[in-house]
């Protein structure tokens, strides 16, 4: 298999991490792609419509995208413990953490742009403020709900990962006054899997 990727992205990077955390990271062969709305990248755009990584190819198969449905199908490849739960509220609560993770980085993309990305006479401070705002409930409902002892799952994959981008990225700081999602945070990052898949580079539009 063979993974089209992004070293500073959040997604390509949960489905990387739970990859290794699934003990397939040796099959898959990693080739980094930049992409963003405003730099069209045509073998990305062959394999997915959105023109965003990570895709998944597959000898003989139809490539997968989307970090979520990457994930879902690693999941059916390997003989450890599944890493999506099968059933029960242990399912509902991993899919629900891989949902806010999912917001978070889509909140923080969002910040980016109306901080540094648009140009400058563009930019609109109260949207801005207002992806802040969700970023900063959301940080909030991590520190209150995340199942900090529960078995590892694709939930935890998905807020560490967003969680560590959102901190290369300096956004709105996780850490202020959340201190167990803090020390959840700095355990998860010294996994084999966040060490091996460190995030660099900056986006090119």
């Amino acid at each position: 298999m063979q993974l089209l990727y992004q070293t500073h992205s959040p997604y390509a990077r949960k489905a990387l991490v739970f990859a290794h955390e699934a003990g397939l990271a040796a099959r898959i062969d990693v080739v980094h792609h930049e992409t963003s709305p405003t730099l069209r990248n045509e073998q990305v755009y062959a394999q997915n419509p959105l023109g965003k990584v990570p895709v998944l190819l597959r000898a003989g198969l139809p490539p997968i995208f989307d970090s979520d449905v990457i994930c879902a199908y690693l999941d059916t490849l390997h003989d450890g413990p599944s890493l999506i739960p099968a059933q029960g509220e242990a399912r509902w609560h991993a899919l629900q953490l891989q949902a806010v993770a999912q917001g978070l980085a889509d909140c923080g993309i969002k910040v980016r742009w109306e901080t540094v990305r648009r140009p400058e006479a563009l930019r609109y401070e109260a949207l801005r403020e207002g992806y802040t705002q969700k970023l900063l409930e959301s940080y909030d409902w991590l520190e209150r709900e995340l199942d900090i002892d529960a078995p590892l799952h694709v939930g935890h994959i998905a807020v560490a990962t967003a969680l560590s981008w959102l901190e290369f990225r300096e956004l709105p700081d996780f850490r202020a006054g959340r201190p167990r999602l803090s020390a959840w945070q700095d355990a998860f990052e010294r996994r084999a899997s966040m060490q091996a898949t460190p995030l660099s580079g900056q986006t090119h539009d």
